[in-house]
């Protein structure tokens, strides 16, 4: 009988071409990021910070000396923190198949535990970071037989070339809001979000409008046809990401999209330790009010941060990036091991 487990043997065949992809992918990708002279890294997922922004949720354990004491730790939510640690150390070109865990996460494109390709190149700036993303997405395509991206009945063609769009020029052509101008009016953007048919409550944040606004008018809009670089992000919006020397309004970060699915997010990295603190305190604050829980500060990797040289990197969603090029329905499907029911897990 074909029941919705993944272990049962015709949902496993179903998935079989699926999870050879994978394969097949991972290892061309892999044979490409060495012979471009990269390292791979093997971070540990235990972490004194999971990462420290309001809205992402970490799974939390602790560690159990043979002394009876206990330290809590957390399961990282990328690999970012310890990656920048090996940076201050003097490695300038890495990447990592690392697994990443997200709670509260589930659905056609979230699973609780995946896998994040995140790499770095020190010095080179994020034209060079979204140089390689671009050719990742070819690599997978290729070594999965496929030359377009599929989702959903949409598609995207990982060898033209990409489009680039700032946030504020999406804005205004996607959404008719003209961002620039309410970069510090929570109201003004309430009421340009209200006008263009979204509703919102009195009391959200500047942060929640813009998000809001990003979710349903922009996002679905991007990555048909070409793969869509989204770029220059609201200060507010960077997290660790460097502010632009021409307009520190903004920052130096990137989204790639393909078939309106978030592949990948890319920065000029921040290398401020007190600009670091001073925005992930405010971001526990927020997570605070909101959730009625903080995570803490790595201390050691805001004393690295004062080491890093200029870099910028990219955490990419291996297998959001294999669903797109498999046509599987489901990241589920994907998945070797996947969490819970593949009926409850795809919805």
């Amino acid at each position: 009988m074909n029941t919705p487990n993944g272990w049962s043997p015709a949902q496993h065949a179903r998935r079989r071409p699926f999870l050879m992809a994978r394969g097949h992918i991972k290892s061309a990708i892999r044979d490409w990021f060495v012979a471009a002279g990269f390292t791979e890294t093997e971070c540990g997922a235990l972490q004194v910070s999971p990462g420290n922004e309001a809205h992402l949720h970490a799974f939390r354990t602790a560690f159990e000396t043979d002394g009876g004491r206990s330290m809590p730790l957390y399961l990282q939510t990328s690999p970012e923190f310890a990656m920048k640690k090996l940076l201050a150390a003097g490695e300038t070109r890495i990447f990592d198949f690392a697994r990443a865990f997200r709670n509260r996460e589930t659905g056609v494109r979230h699973a609780p535990e995946f896998t994040m390709l995140e790499w770095y190149r020190v010095g080179q700036g994020l034209d060079a970071v979204m140089g390689d993303t671009a050719t990742v997405v070819r690599l997978a395509a290729r070594a999965a037989g496929r030359d377009q991206l599929v989702f959903q009945g949409r598609q995207c063609d990982p060898h033209a070339a990409p489009r680039m769009i700032s946030v504020a020029e999406a804005f205004d052509q996607l959404a008719g809001i003209d961002l620039d101008s309410l970069l510090d009016d929570a109201d003004g953007l309430r009421a340009a979000c209200r006008a263009c048919g979204i509703g919102i409550s009195d009391v959200a944040s500047w942060s929640d409008i813009f998000s809001a606004v990003l979710v349903a008018r922009i996002e679905p809009q991007l990555g048909d046809g070409p793969l869509t670089f989204l770029h220059t992000y609201p200060l507010s919006e960077a997290a660790l990401a460097r502010p632009l020397a021409s307009d520190p309004r903004y920052a130096a970060r990137f989204e790639a999209y393909a078939c309106g699915v978030e592949l990948a997010n890319g920065y000029d990295e921040l290398t401020d330790p007190g600009i670091a603190r001073a925005r992930q305190s405010a971001e526990m604050d927020l997570k605070q009010r909101l959730y009625g829980e903080r995570y803490p500060l790595d201390e050691d990797f805001l004393a690295a941060m004062a080491q890093m040289p200029d870099a910028s990197g990219v955490a990419l969603g291996f297998d959001r990036l294999v669903m797109l090029v498999t046509g599987a329905p489901s990241i589920a499907d994907v998945l070797w091991t996947p969490f819970g029911r593949l009926d409850e897990v795809a919805t």
